[in-house]
């Protein structure tokens, strides 16, 4: 029987899609700096997106930063999970998951914040890279990543505490104007793209990595 459709993979290439998203991002940062104006067209606008038809701002959100910590943030996090990430996947795979992660999580998020009461203006990589940590969690799971270059903590672990900070963090979203719900989004999308897509089951695989050795 033919594999489903949406089951169906990619030939395995490389192409370093991850240094090519890295300089985008970085050209785009430069080029909203030198044109500020840029931000409100480029940003996911939750109060004008439809009433608008701003319908290009679910993709163009994922490549804007609001500063330099911001992006470098975000581009070393792109740069240490995603690379090992391409490299397993294929960069097709992994352009592919990328890209669906930053839409959708900024769907998702569209969906949650339009309906607060305060302007909202979602800007940033971070869906998609947490969603690329996330998928990175699952195809190492025995990887440990040093918090601080001190404190050895496994990837999945690294995934469940973010997933309960970002949460909780999430309650006080109108006191540090984070889109944390974003960054959870990032996480369901990829969950749903490791099993709908790639027939993988993260549990599983965490519980054959440490439960049955």
């Amino acid at each position: 029987m033919n594999k489903l459709f949406f089951r169906k993979p990619f030939k395995y290439t490389f192409f370093n899609a991850t240094l090519y998203l890295i300089l985008i991002n970085f050209a785009v940062f430069l080029l909203t700096n030198i044109m500020p104006r840029l931000n409100p067209l480029m940003g996911l606008n939750t109060a004008y997106f439809l009433r608008y038809r701003l319908y290009w701002q679910i993709f163009t959100y994922m490549f804007v930063h609001n500063d330099l910590s911001h992006i470098l943030f975000n581009m070393l996090a792109l740069a240490f999970f995603g690379m090992p990430v391409e490299k397993t996947v294929g960069s097709k795979e992994f352009l592919l998951f990328y890209l669906i992660s930053g839409i959708m999580s900024g769907f998702i998020s569209f969906l949650v914040y339009s309906n607060y009461r305060i302007f909202t203006l979602l800007i940033g990589a971070s869906g998609a890279i947490y969603a690329v940590l996330f998928m990175y969690a699952v195809i190492f799971p025995r990887s440990k990543i040093y918090i601080w270059g001190l404190i050895p903590v496994p990837a999945p672990l690294l995934v469940i505490i973010y997933a309960i900070i970002e949460t909780g963090s999430h309650l006080t979203y109108t006191l540090s104007h984070v889109a944390h719900f974003t960054h959870l989004a990032g996480f369901f999308i990829a969950w749903l793209y490791l099993v709908i897509r790639m027939g993988i089951h993260p549990l599983k695989v965490w519980k054959n990595a440490y439960c049955c050795r």
